[in-house]
């Protein structure tokens, strides 16, 4: 594997990495992972001043961003994942290297189908694709500090070692810890991603006007793709860690699909063919 980012030392002799999250600024597990980090990295923090929860990698193209300095070197963005990664690394620390970001710790799993419309996986996706190794972590439950502390734990030791081994291009990590302490954690396990899909996904309400509302919500049905998913390890009480590849081509079904190319240019002329037959029939 090669690494993508070189290890620049700070003037604080410890490597620079960029914290970002889609929770909101305030969030629990961003401050879990900021006090944990601090001790080996140079840490700066980017995250929305609001939460920003399955915005997928929207960019805000149609207003303003304000970078809002809350204390040193922690800012909040009035914007996505996304604007905070960009305008971290592009701005903030222009110039400098980041030799990695981490976007969580989210309160809530993502895992299987989940990590298209995440915020926090498109966070670590956008660091990809300004060519910085990145991670995306989030944590099944954060209700209990002892479990938010296990999680920052867990971040910094996967962290460390894509520091020290490095990611393939265009590839990241999606991290999932289940809700326990440290000590009850079973194991770690690199995995697939499972199936997650949702039983009566538009719930239909009536507001006192009479008038119907819908909410986005529904039961969630989760399954395997294959042996050892996300989900399964999770459930199990492991740390699920899953590679994903930003690139979404389906190399396997484009010599399936080259035949259409010449099948398709033809089709305007055959087209045109027709007409004209029809024509001269009518001519007749």
């Amino acid at each position: 594997m090669s690494l993508r980012s070189t290890q620049k030392i700070s003037e604080k002799g410890k490597v620079t990495i960029l914290i970002t999250n889609d929770d909101g600024i305030h969030a629990r597990g961003l401050r879990a992972i900021i006090a944990v980090a601090r001790e080996w990295a140079d840490v700066w923090v980017v995250a929305p001043e609001r939460p920003q929860n399955a915005v997928g990698r929207a960019l805000t193209l149609h207003k303003p961003l304000r970078l809002t300095e809350i204390r040193k070197q922690i800012y909040a963005v009035n914007g996505t994942p996304a604007d905070c990664v960009t305008l971290g690394i592009e701005k903030l620390l222009q110039g400098e290297t980041v030799t990695m970001v981490i976007s969580g710790i989210n309160d809530g799993l993502n895992i299987g189908d989940d990590v298209t419309n995440s915020g926090t996986v498109s966070g670590a996706i956008e660091a990809v694709l300004h060519g910085v190794p990145a991670i995306a972590v989030s944590q099944e439950g954060q209700e209990n500090a002892s479990y938010r502390r296990a999680a920052a734990i867990f971040t910094s030791r996967i962290a460390q070692r894509v520091l020290a081994e490095g990611l393939p291009e265009e590839t990241m990590l999606n991290v999932n810890v289940p809700a326990r302490s440290l000590r009850k954690i079973s194991g770690v396990k690199v995995t697939s991603l499972g199936r997650r899909r949702y039983l009566n996904p538009v719930v239909e309400r009536i507001d006192p006007q009479g008038r119907k509302y819908y909410w986005i919500a529904g039961e969630r049905l989760t399954w395997q793709r294959q042996k050892w998913s996300d989900f399964e390890a999770v459930s199990q009480g492991m740390v699920s860690i899953t590679p994903l590849h930003v690139d979404l081509t389906d190399y396997r079904l484009i010599k399936a699909l080259e035949p259409w190319e010449s099948m398709l240019i033809d089709l305007k002329p055959a087209e045109a063919r027709r007409q004209s037959q029809k024509k001269s029939e009518s001519a007749l």
